[in-house]
């Protein structure tokens, strides 16, 4: 499999975002903003205020495919963290090779984010949101055989096959 980025099904859209094929369509892959930029920049697909001590899930509208020794971490990009205090609330997302098109959401990428400062976060449509990294990862040599295959989405993986 490449590695890559998709929107997520239309259908799939209008059940997580807004029934609004508009939208759907003019929004942007995650890209990278310099020549040496480690992450890909997510964008919103609409404008939010995130206010103090409030936390917001929001969607992307994207979904990531890679090869099975690779995992992206999403991330809050630093100035979101350095300027206004802004959290994810579980530090950092990470997606697997078997999160891409799963049955519950197709791999739907969300972010949930926390503003722990002391004003208002204006999100316009289109800033970036959040970052996504690649990398590769390493396992034991000694590891049997796992069998459990994904079936969901977020938090699915806890659940053990019988």
């Amino acid at each position: 499999m490449e590695r890559g980025f998709e929107k997520i099904s239309y259908e799939q859209f209008k059940k997580d975002v807004f029934d609004d094929y508009k939208l759907y369509e003019e929004y942007s892959l995650p890209k990278r903003s310099t020549k040496f930029s480690a992450g890909y920049d997510f964008f919103a697909l609409y404008d939010f205020i995130l206010k103090p001590g409030e936390i917001m899930k929001i969607p992307t509208g994207i979904k990531v495919k890679m090869k099975s020794n690779e995992m992206m971490m999403l991330l809050v990009r630093s100035s979101m963290g350095f300027k206004y205090n802004i959290r994810m609330c579980n530090q950092v997302g990470i997606f697997e090779s078997d999160y891409y098109n799963n049955e519950s959401n197709e791999g739907h990428a969300w972010l949930k984010i926390q503003n722990e400062g002391t004003n208002d976060y204006i999100v316009k449509k289109g800033d970036a949101i959040c970052q996504g990294i690649f990398t590769n990862f390493l396992t034991v040599d000694d590891e049997k055989e796992i069998k459990n295959i994904r079936k969901g989405g977020i938090g699915s993986t806890n659940k053990e096959e019988k």
